[in-house]
């Protein structure tokens, strides 16, 4: 039996264009003499379809979808993941399902069992999960069907579920497993996701075709990198970040021994991730152009060569916007970068415009000292500047802010926040200058000046980032202690922390929120980011 995996980078709703995608890859497999075609999880309508999931008429289109995959089933059989209408009254109204289709019509169907509600997951918003499993036949094989979450509670410590799919569908005695997915990317899920494809098979000892989405919906990123795993652990694992399609003969599956692995370095996998997130965004939307603001700094640099990787230089433009607190090298800095990537920019210094907004309001102001006001008059005047290019032009705005700003509240609403899209809000500043080395790799493209300077908003004379914040490399290390890994505040203390650091950190973070909700979404690329997988109240108290 020969099983073709297609790896396919879906557009949310986009029906037809979701068709001619499969028809070529079912054609494909037909050519290469394939019995079965998988598909992923909710391929049929792209994950999340979110609460589109409620409009009969998008069911209704998936419903058709299937029927036209139907047609096409008579050479080949073919496996897909779509909602399925629930009969009962009882219960939500659809099920997640994994559909097996062949000889015209729809053979059958299993239905998810396990619905995940935590971090960027709510199916059961949605979904039933399913109560009662079996295996199909197929050429003389069993083959066990199951959807994602459904093998992601073997082998843990800390279950979250009281029962396990494939142990209800073992006693049918299938002969292979085949997992329909929507995986989300962050730099350590890949590792995550081998391991727990091994611990199915180390309790099942029967091959698994795992079957997962690639590209971008939004601010979530699917990496792809699906797996064929033998009965002895070998494995071939697909490429991270593209459409795919492969082909795999059972016989040699079963007999296994060979593995062939992609690399795994964190930078450069969220390097990648984010390139894909950034084309996906601008294309899935019909757009093309980007703009964004050059400070002469690392934050604004980083992201405009990855927004030039991934949109071309003849798509992204800088603003450079001096104040009187800029310093020389920042404006040279900006310059030379751009210029390295082939970038159009324009410079307008914002001294005269500021000069007026502070003659218009000295006398409202009352002879009070210069402050954070002052500061953010300055950055909202490069919003406006930034959004008026874009609103003329039809450039999206690049936001720039990177996650250790944006968990403690280091920006202006409205100015340095504002963006269609936020490029580095799940990356921390100490792994923005790694992104910057690793971009400087063969050459280089970011000015050393912009890597090594001391980081500075320069909204005032001779500021630093470190007048108002600890060191990088420290607070990053608290951050990530609380957002990513929810340690209380007296386990980071005791890891060696300064108290009352510690205290003012988590502080910072926790008043911030109101802040993070006016924002734009985030590439995620962490195991927790900003956005719609970590819900915090705006006024709650504690640690404020």
């Amino acid at each position: 039996m020969k099983i073709t995996i297609a790896q396919i980078n879906y557009h949310i709703g986009n029906f037809e264009g979701t068709f001619e995608k499969m028809k070529g890859a079912i054609e494909e497999a037909v050519k290469e003499g394939s019995d079965i075609v998988c598909f992923s999880e909710l391929a049929t309508v792209g994950y999340p379809a979110r609460d589109f999931l409620e409009f009969d008429d998008f069911i209704h289109l998936s419903e058709d979808l299937i029927a036209k995959l139907c047609d096409l089933s008579k050479d080949v059989a073919i496996v897909v993941g779509s909602p399925t209408r629930n009969p009962e009254k009882e219960g939500k109204d659809l099920f997640n399902s994994v559909y097996f289709i062949n000889e015209g019509k729809v053979q059958f169907i299993q239905h998810k069992t396990l619905l995940p509600t935590y971090d960027i997951f709510d199916e059961y918003r949605y979904f039933e999960p399913a109560k009662e499993w079996g295996v199909v036949t197929f050429k003389g094989k069993k083959i066990a069907l199951t959807v994602c979450e459904d093998i992601w509670d073997v082998g843990v410590d800390n279950p979250l579920y009281t029962v396990i799919p494939l142990d209800e569908m073992m006693p049918f005695e299938p002969d292979f497993i085949i997992n329909v997915s929507a995986s989300p990317f962050n730099y350590n899920h890949a590792n995550a996701r081998l391991n727990t494809v091994r611990a199915n098979i180390d309790r099942y000892k029967i091959p698994m075709f795992y079957i997962n989405h690639c590209g971008a919906q939004t601010e979530l990123l699917f990496d792809g990198g699906s797996i064929v795993m033998s009965p002895d652990g070998s494995y071939d694992e697909m490429p991270y970040f593209t459409n795919c399609l492969r082909h795999y003969d059972l016989d040699e599956v079963l007999k296994g021994g060979k593995t062939s692995a992609q690399p795994k370095v964190k930078i450069a996998l969220i390097h990648d991730a984010i390139i894909m997130g950034l084309k996906d965004y601008f294309g899935k939307l019909g757009l093309k152009s980007a703009i964004l603001g050059l400070s002469g700094g690392i934050d604004s640099a980083v992201t405009a060569v990855l927004a030039q990787r991934a949109l071309g230089a003849e798509n992204v433009r800088g603003l450079l916007m001096p104040s009187e607190f800029s310093s020389g090298h920042s404006v040279s800095d900006a310059e030379i970068l751009a210029q390295n990537l082939g970038i159009k920019y324009d410079i307008i210094p914002i001294k005269d415009i500021y000069d007026l907004y502070m003659h218009t309001l000295t006398p409202l102001f009352e002879d009070k000292p210069f402050n954070v006001t002052e500061e953010n008059i300055q950055a909202r005047i490069r919003g406006i500047l930034n959004m008026a290019i874009s609103n003329k032009f039809g450039n999206i705005l690049l936001n720039t802010t990177n996650k250790s700003e944006m968990a403690v509240g280091y920006g202006t609403l409205y100015g340095d926040l504002c963006g269609g899209l936020s490029v580095l809000g799940d990356v921390y500043k100490t792994e923005v200058y790694e992104l910057a080395h690793y971009i400087n790799k063969d050459s280089e493209v970011i000015p050393h000046n912009s890597i090594v300077k001391p980081p500075s908003a320069e909204l005032r004379h001779n500021q630093k980032d470190s007048d108002s914040l600890p060191e990088y490399d420290i607070l990053d290390k608290i951050l990530y202690l609380y957002v990513e890994k929810r340690t209380d505040p007296a386990d980071i203390i005791a890891a060696g922390f300064d108290e009352a650091l510690v205290r003012r950190v988590l502080r910072m973070v926790n008043i911030n929120e109101f802040k993070r909700h006016q924002t734009a979404p985030v590439l995620r690329v962490s195991p927790k980011a900003f956005g719609m997988g970590r819900r915090m109240p705006i006024v709650g108290k504690y640690l404020a």
